[in-house]
């Protein structure tokens, strides 16, 4: 099994020291339970819905040919509501369109799921990226792609909120990502790729 993961810096693994982030983490979870695993880890920092609606695909594509067995976790949406010149860097309108284009057309390709965008420390930010997690719920629900909204859990996390506010207000260190990592280790859609 092939799998991308997609998206911006909290895919990335910003911040943790250790380099996994909760992708490198439920991979290496998968690995110890025996599922061979090839990873890839395609987040890229600052990164918008339009940027990646603009780069996913072919970077998937390439990684993932037609006979391997080959899946993709989308998660996003941060990015986009961070204000620069007085606006958000997308309009959440923009934004539901990108995730519909890029859902729906990876969905004709390969298993799919997406894990909702994770709190930061501003809670200005974190309302519009609250407000942008349900907007993405309802188009998953169209289309019929599992989703996972980590956000309502992380937004409760002290683990999660203290090690941001330590560093630099948005990306945890490793203790925050293994809170994450355990999130999607616990997530039925997940655990369904490998039975």
């Amino acid at each position: 099994m092939r799998i991308c993961f997609l998206g911006e810096s909290f895919v990335n693994g910003t911040g943790d020291l250790e380099c996994l982030g909760w992708t490198g983490r439920i991979c290496v979870n998968a690995q110890k339970k025996g599922h061979e695993i090839t990873y890839y880890n395609l987040g890229v920092r600052r990164e918008t819905s339009t940027e990646l609606r603009n780069r996913w695909h072919r970077e998937a594509t390439y990684r993932l040919p037609k006979e391997c067995d080959g899946r993709v976790v989308f998660s996003f949406g941060v990015n986009d509501t961070t204000i620069e010149n007085g606006k958000t860097r997308v309009a959440v309108e923009d934004s539901i369109d990108n995730i519909h284009n890029i859902l729906s057309q990876a969905q004709q390709l390969y298993p799919v799921l997406m894990v909702s965008p994770p709190p930061c420390t501003d809670e200005a930010q974190n309302q519009r990226i609250a407000n942008l997690v349900q907007e993405f719920g309802l188009v998953c629900q169209e289309l019929n792609i599992p989703y996972l909204n980590i956000f309502q859990y992380l937004q409760k996390s002290t683990i999660w909120r203290e090690e941001a506010r330590n560093y630099d207000g948005a990306h945890p260190r490793a203790c925050g990502y293994e809170e994450f990592a355990q999130l999607v280790d616990r997530w039925e859609a997940w655990k369904n790729w490998f039975i």
